[in-house]
């Protein structure tokens, strides 16, 4: 691992059942992430993505990449476009820095997007320990 390091991309089918289950998962019950009928009558075309989902997702990527002794740290996003049932949004990362610990680990923070139709759904970055 090295500063620099492009992370492989992620392709995730943004579903209803992914938008509704997301947020049923993280206790999350606002209406615009269930129904469509109340996000219209909010000024959205349709039930979007909340914010824990697509934090469970940016960590899902990082972890994947970085194996099932990866510790994250710390997550840091920011959401932009929303994330809408019928896109894709796709994750990519770059190591930013690598620093070794003094037990055997090192720590690397990741810089993450996330893009779909519209524009970037998030960015933000990462911070994962993992041994050396």
């Amino acid at each position: 691992m090295r500063a620099g390091d492009v992370l492989a991309p992620l392709e995730i089918p943004v579903t209803r059942t992914l938008v509704v289950a997301g947020a049923v998962a993280s206790r999350d019950y606002q209406d615009v992430h269930h129904d469509a009928e109340a996000a219209r009558a909010k000024g959205s075309p349709d039930v979007f993505m909340n914010i824990l989902t697509t934090n469970g997702l940016v960590g899902r990527y990082v972890t994947d990449h970085f194996g099932p002794h990866a510790v994250l740290r710390k997550v840091a996003i920011r959401l932009g476009a929303p994330n809408y049932p019928g896109d894709t949004m796709t994750l990519t990362g770059t190591v930013a820095e690598v620093a070794d610990g003094p037990d055997g680990t090192a720590t690397a923070l990741v810089r993450v997007t996330g893009a779909n139709g519209l524009g970037h759904h998030v960015t933000g970055t990462v911070t994962v320990e993992v041994p050396r």
